[in-house]
Order: C-alpha cells, then sequence, then structure tokens
C-alpha cells in the first residue's frame, strides 16, 4: 500500500510542477526574456544571432497556460480529496498562471495580473518560510 501512495505522491507532485511551468512559460514576456536570455548566453561565447531564437513560443503560449490551467485544476481535485499535495506548492503554481496570463485582449490589465500573481507567490513563499524556520518548542 505504501508504494501505491508513494508513486500516487511523485505523480502529483510531477503534474503540480509541471502545471507551474506550463503557466510560466504561457506569458509572453516570459518569451520575450527568455530570448534575451539565450541571446546573452550566446554571445558570452562568441555566437552572435539577429532576432529572436525563441519567438516560436509565443505561438504556443496560450495552448501552453490553458494546459498549465488543466493541471493545476487536477492538482487542485488531488489536493482537495487526498490532502496529497502542498498548500504552499498550489498557491504558488495559482500565482505563477495568473501572472502569465497571455491573453493579448487583456493586456491593459496585465499589471493587475502580475501584482496579483506576485501576491500569491509572495505568500507561498512567506507561508513555507515560517513553516521551515518554525521553533519545535512553540
Amino acid at each position: 500500500m505504501k508504494d501505491k501512495d508513494v508513486k500516487s505522491e511523485k505523480v502529483l507532485n510531477f503534474t503540480s510542477s509541471l502545471s507551474g511551468t506550463m503557466g510560466f512559460l504561457g506569458g509572453w514576456q516570459v518569451c520575450h526574456n527568455l530570448c534575451l536570455w539565450v541571446i546573452t548566453a550566446l554571445s558570452l561565447i562568441g555566437i552572435t544571432i539577429v532576432g529572436m531564437p525563441l519567438l516560436f513560443l509565443t505561438k504556443v503560449a496560450i495552448p501552453f497556460w490553458i494546459a498549465a490551467v488543466i493541471l493545476f485544476l487536477i492538482s487542485l481535485i488531488f489536493y482537495f480529496k487526498m490532502k496529497c499535495i502542498s498548500k504552499n506548492l498550489l498557491l504558488f503554481n495559482g500565482g505563477i498562471i495568473v501572472a502569465g496570463v497571455p491573453f493579448r485582449s487583456l493586456n491593459d490589465y496585465s499589471i493587475i495580473f502580475w501584482i496579483i500573481g506576485g501576491i500569491l507567490i509572495a505568500l507561498s513563499l512567506i507561508s513555507y518560510l515560517k513553516e521551515k524556520f518554525r521553533f519545535k518548542g512553540k
């Protein structure tokens, strides 16, 4: 029975991590920053690139973000049914998904999504650090 629990926990952790990663890749600004990082890294070793080498990611930002939301919903279902996923990890992933909303029609509100996502991420990190450094005697 314990092997089954360990395997299901690994699958759930992977699903939750994948959800956060997809949400992260869903934001156009993230794709743009990744391109700039690749150009910078390649220029440090003497390779010059003109243009954006990861521009193709902007075409798949919305499908990545939708996949992230679906995986996040699956993680939430498992959390509420079995309580086997860290609430801090779910909060962190939710913040990444909110901050990475890729829809161009919502560009006027993107700063609001960044703020809300940033607050969720900060809350998850604060909660994690509180739990990590909680004194045993209190």
